[in-house]
């Protein structure tokens, strides 16, 4: 699967080892990175019964140091990065003044700097964004992209499995906090990352020990009865958790409320930022002509992306993305649909059947 308005396809630096253990390639996020390692199901239900070991080679790394570094990202951020605990970190976007998703980005307070991740695809156009909001402010922007990569464990067993290898106790850790360990010889942070009901890690690494990393993280996930987990497998799982995708199911033609994002990556006590105005008159409002929701399809095939979504013969939204899922036995998706089609319980029809508007994340 592509990423829309791709051009320039990017490798993860794992490229190599995917290949050599067989693995099937596409292109997730702008970047070349596994399909499925053999059979994507079965990498599916490592992440419900096991342990499932991703790459996440698809992203961004930004560093900002000097004194105005707090007072100049909680001005352009939708998030409060001013009240961040020391290790810490949350999820903003970046919106034009229009109110447009320009960026999801997350944010980490370190001692002597702001840590940002977003998407490797975006970051040449995000580089040059961020650079023109530093005007007056002592900031320094450094690209650390080609410095570090991540590597994720999630399912019932990663938080076993992290704390044999570093010491870590993810459940000391609230959500995306950060603690700095090893593996063995290799130094990273673990960050935890909980996307459904078991508590997971990534694995933030400089590149040069990603190989290695990668290598002791299959054998004991693979000892453990799981093991490497493709994006197929990934995009239905993340559907199944209600967490969409930037360029996927949300970007430059949404502003947040239509994403459904107003809860999830919005401060409303921090004060002025780009595109505040338009987020606060449509909270004011309070409602948007169409809005992101979770849908689930009879029958056994699966919509493509932008395949049109009806009402009584009239068009009533479309679909962003969608996967079989096996522990549903139906196929799952996103999508926006108008504002009198959002309930739960809405049934809308598709080439394939019928599409069910269903609350995140999806119900079982």
């Amino acid at each position: 699967m592509q990423a829309p308005e791709t051009t320039k396809i990017l490798d993860t630096p794992l490229a190599a080892l995917h290949q050599q253990a067989g693995a099937k390639m596409g292109v997730w996020f702008g970047c070349a990175l596994p399909d499925d390692f053999g059979d994507w199901q079965r990498e599916y239900w490592f992440a419900h019964k096991s342990v499932a070991l991703i790459d996440k080679n698809y992203r961004a790394y930004l560093s900002f140091t000097g004194p105005d570094r707090v007072r100049y990202l909680n001005a352009i951020l939708t998030n409060n990065i001013k009240d961040l605990p020391p290790a810490h970190g949350n999820v903003s976007l970046l919106l034009n003044p229009q109110g447009r998703i320009l960026a999801e980005m997350e944010t980490y307070a370190l001692p002597e700097s702001l840590f940002c991740v977003a998407y490797a695809m975006i970051r040449e156009q995000l580089i040059e964004t961020l650079d023109k909001y530093i005007i007056m402010d002592d900031v320094t922007l450094t690209d650390d992209t080609q410095r570090f990569g991540t590597l994720a464990l999630e399912g019932p067993t990663a938080a076993s499995i992290v704390r044999e290898l570093t010491g870590v106790d993810l459940n000391s850790l609230a959500e995306l906090a950060r603690q700095d360990a090893s593996v063995g010889t290799i130094p990273c942070t673990i960050i935890r990352r909980s996307p459904g009901k078991f508590a997971g890690a990534e694995f933030l690494a400089e590149r040069i020990h990603l190989e290695a990393l990668w290598q002791t993280l299959q054998e004991k996930t693979t000892a453990a009865e799981g093991g490497p987990t493709g994006y197929s497998a990934l995009s239905a799982l993340r559907l199944e958790q209600g967490i969409p995708w930037f360029s996927y199911d949300f970007g430059e033609k949404q502003i947040p409320h239509e994403a459904a994002l107003e809860n999830s990556h919005i401060s409303y006590t921090k004060g002025c930022y780009t595109g505040q105005e338009i987020v606060e008159r449509v909270r004011s409002r309070g409602q948007v002509n169409r809005r992101r929701v979770g849908l689930r399809f009879t029958g056994e095939a699966v919509p493509s992306p932008g395949e049109i979504l009806t009402s009584e013969g009239k068009e009533a939204g479309y679909v962003t993305r969608a996967a079989f899922a096996p522990a549903l036995s139906s196929a799952i998706g996103m999508g926006y649909v108008r504002k009198e089609n959002t309930s739960p319980g809405s049934n809308l029809e598709w080439p394939g059947g019928i599409a069910t508007v269903t609350k995140f994340p999806v119900d079982e």
